[in-house]
């Protein structure tokens, strides 16, 4: 035991931070912390797990915060919701118990966010709270006796504004000198009956199972478990104590239905009446009640007509944004990237590592690397957009468009999430507590365009749509033509996921219930924090996988290399030289003879050709040409979207070791556009044009070209019956699409 006490006071200490979503927790968090985190997550589900050092007032770690998932109270019908409880429990693996519960609290709206302090207050765990947004509190005239609420809830209580950055070194100072603090004594009880089943159910699981005391969860987590039908907790207990527990519990629930009970309102009625009392006195509210600008605002952006009216133009000016303003940017690195690949063509000696290095390596890292500003802006704009609160707003009014096909507002979030990218859009499903909804959030959400697809659109748009203005020039057909690329996955969901939700349930769809926040400014050091975050994540993803895709690639376009091939183009040079002859040397009839040179430079095209459709790429690509001839694609295609599937942005490497650029050439530049202009079918006619980049534009769109993609779903769902699934439908999906559009554009375009 002594020693057990001695490894307990030794181990970092953990704090944890708790609260309701949309309490400014996050931000409460970076600023603790500052902004120094590490992210990962829990072991067996796929929620984040975000923690970082808290420092004392030597500026040295004094002990580890950690910022649980936002939400409103213990109970729990998911599993990801029930990460909470179980690590204020000490029930997952790798994170000990804390030592402190930080309740971050909503100044603002204190009635509601105190049923979920009061619930953590029952913990057994040392609690401080923080009234974050105290300064929005007083400017809507609610004045907070801090001290005086401290003595009514029998906890440290300091006034906080995250935003603002005030009240930050007070939270520090009480968090670390209550690591040690006893637990609080809440005398909040629930009816007679109500703690007499809790303690009585308690006794009979340890007598019943032989277990001993510290196994059988506490009295809160027994307390959900009795009031909560049907929910995590209860499935849980199950699985520990067998289904014999649940015979138990069953019998407990209809005694308490039977004396008047509700289950669903024992506990808030409970807990509220607590609460008034503690609030009874304790503020004051100064002035007339009136009406905040927000709610004026929200008359429009919440209106059926008007708000959707709205969203939809703001989007369109979020796509037509990013494509013009990350402009600049992007010619500057393609400046670097191109000087990089002209330099290493010029100093290597020609060979396979050249080649390799400059049509492997620089064409393919080098040419994602130069969308990021692309990225970075489109993530600019949804870091405003939630920071501003208006990102709910836009959840509630889909939710009018979810409902149609069955979901609910719930899914928007996991939805908006993948248009960033698919996997952490899906790893959110968590948050959907029913099981049919969140199977078809799933199945959906990757046809949302994530920013792997941008470097497509971008590539073929710039090369083969005119950049012609409308609206007296504040739109452009380019712009409009990306929105539209991002809207094929949002409209071709609908009925994705009408038919799929019929299919799996029909259960009736789960009401929608989300917290409209309070606008406020942007808080430009969290966004940008986050654009961080988010910039490396995509750089790191895309530099592993392209890099390791765009070697496979170029070894599959560069072997096998016959030396036959080589011997027949080295005896056409030979002749082509002889009939040149005039006494010069070689390289004097390569610098005077501009035909000769020509004609050289057209031998060793042909050369390439003859090289790549020996290799394996080319053999593949030759075969499945007679499949998507009908798109309007060549076998060229066809091989950059089967060499990309294990991410769909390998397509620009792809392309770019394809058409053998070399490491001087960019898809910004006239290289690769030039190239896939020039490039022609035996017969004379471009291979690439309007119709084609529609078509590959929309396959793309709706394709399912990424492996990590497939594997969360795995891992979400426990079964590759999903992502098997998921892939097919999407590939046909994609096929449909792409030669419907194929087909119509080149109609209207005669």
């Amino acid at each position: 035991m002594i020693a057990k006490d001695l490894a307990q006071r030794n181990r970092t200490r953990l704090v944890a931070l708790v609260g309701n979503p949309n309490t400014g927790k996050t931000t409460l968090f970076n600023e603790l912390t500052g902004f120094r985190q590490r992210v990962g997550n829990y072991p067996g589900v796929t929620v984040e797990k975000k923690s970082g050092p808290l420092p004392g007032p030597d500026g040295q770690r004094q002990a580890e915060i950690l910022d649980l998932p936002g939400t409103y109270s213990l109970s729990a019908r998911s599993r990801d919701e029930m990460v909470v409880t179980d690590v204020l429990l000490g029930r997952v693996k790798g994170t000990p118990r804390p030592d402190l519960i930080v309740a971050v609290v909503d100044s603002t709206n204190l009635q509601r966010n105190l049923f979920l302090t009061t619930q953590l207050m029952e913990m057994g765990l040392p609690v401080v709270v923080a009234l974050n947004m105290s300064d929005a509190a007083e400017q809507d005239g609610i004045h907070i006796d801090a001290a005086q609420f401290s003595q009514r809830l029998g906890v440290p209580v300091v006034k906080t504004s995250a935003v603002k950055g005030e009240g930050i070194d007070a939270l520090r100072r009480l968090i670390l000198a209550n690591l040690d603090a006893p637990a609080p004594k809440c005398d909040l009880v629930m009816p007679v009956l109500v703690e007499q089943q809790v303690a009585e159910f308690g006794r009979e699981l340890i007598a019943g199972n032989g277990r001993q005391p510290d196994v059988v969860p506490p009295r809160p987590a027994l307390l959900q478990v009795l009031l909560e039908s049907g929910g995590y907790a209860e499935r849980h207990l199950a699985e520990v104590f067998g289904q014999a527990s649940l015979s138990n519990l069953h019998q407990r629930r209809r005694r308490l239905v039977e004396a008047g009970f509700s289950l669903t309102e024992v506990e808030a009625h409970a807990r509220y009446a607590w609460i008034r009392n503690a609030l009874s006195g304790m503020k004051t509210e100064g002035g007339r009640h009136v009406r905040r600008m927000s709610d004026r605002v929200d008359r429009v952006l919440t209106h059926r007509v008007a708000g959707t009216v709205v969203f939809a133009l703001l989007m369109a000016v979020v796509f037509q944004g990013i494509y013009t303003w990350a402009s600049p940017i992007m010619n500057g690195i393609n400046g670097l990237v191109g000087g990089l690949g002209a330099m290493l063509e010029s100093t290597m000696p020609a060979g396979a590592l050249r080649s390799l290095v400059t049509n492997g390596v620089i064409a393919g890292v080098g040419a994602v690397v130069v969308f990021l500003p692309q990225i970075l802006m489109l993530f600019l704009f949804i870091g405003i957009l939630e920071d501003c609160g208006y990102l709910a707003r836009g959840a509630m009014l889909l939710d009018r468009v979810m409902c149609l096909v069955g979901l609910n507002g719930k899914a928007f979030i996991p939805l908006l999430s993948s248009f960033a990218c698919a996997v952490p859009g899906i790893m959110a499903t968590r948050t959907i507590e029913n099981r049919a909804d969140r199977l078809v959030t799933i199945a959906v959400a990757p046809l949302m365009s994530c920013s792997a697809r941008l470097p497509v659109y971008t590539l073929l748009i710039g090369a083969f749509i005119p950049d012609d203005r409308f609206a007296w020039g504040w739109l452009g057909l380019q712009g409009l033509v990306l929105f539209a690329m991002y809207m094929v996955g949002v409209l071709v969901a609908i009925p994705v996921a009408m038919l799929l939700r019929r299919g799996l349930s029909r259960e009736r769809r789960q009401p929608f219930m989300m917290e409209l926040p309070a606008y406020r400014w942007p808080q430009w050091k969290t966004i940008l924090f986050r654009l961080y975050e988010r910039g490396r994540e995509f750089l790191v993803r895309a530099g592993t996988i392209i890099f390791a895709v765009s070697i496979l690639v170029w070894v599959a376009g560069y072997y096998p290399r016959p030396a036959s091939i080589g011997t027949t183009f080295d005896q056409k040079r030979q002749v082509l030289l002889e009939s040149h002859d005039d006494g010069s040397s070689i390289a004097e009839l390569a610098d005077g003879a501009d035909e000769l040179q020509i004609a050289l430079n057209e031998i060793d095209r042909e050369e390439s050709g003859e090289f790549l459709r020996a290799s394996l790429l080319g053999r593949l690509g030759k075969a499945i040409e007679p499949v998507v001839k009908p798109l309007g694609w060549d076998w060229k295609i066809g091989m950059a979207a089967v060499a990309s599937f294990p991410a769909r942005e390998v397509v620009i490497a792809t392309l770019g070791t394809i058409y053998n650029m070399g490491g001087d050439v960019d898809e910004a530049s006239p290289g690769l556009r030039g190239a896939l202009k020039d490039a022609k079918w035996p017969d004379g006619r471009p291979v690439y044009t309007i119709p084609v980049a529609l078509s590959l534009m929309v396959f793309f769109a709706l394709c399912c070209q990424c492996v990590s993609t497939l594997a969360v779903i795995k891992r979400e769902t426990n079964s590759w019956r999903w992502p098997v699934f998921t892939f097919t439908y999407m590939t046909v999906l994609a096929y449909v699409g792409a030669f419907v559009v194929y087909r119509a554009a080149g109609w209207m375009m005669g």
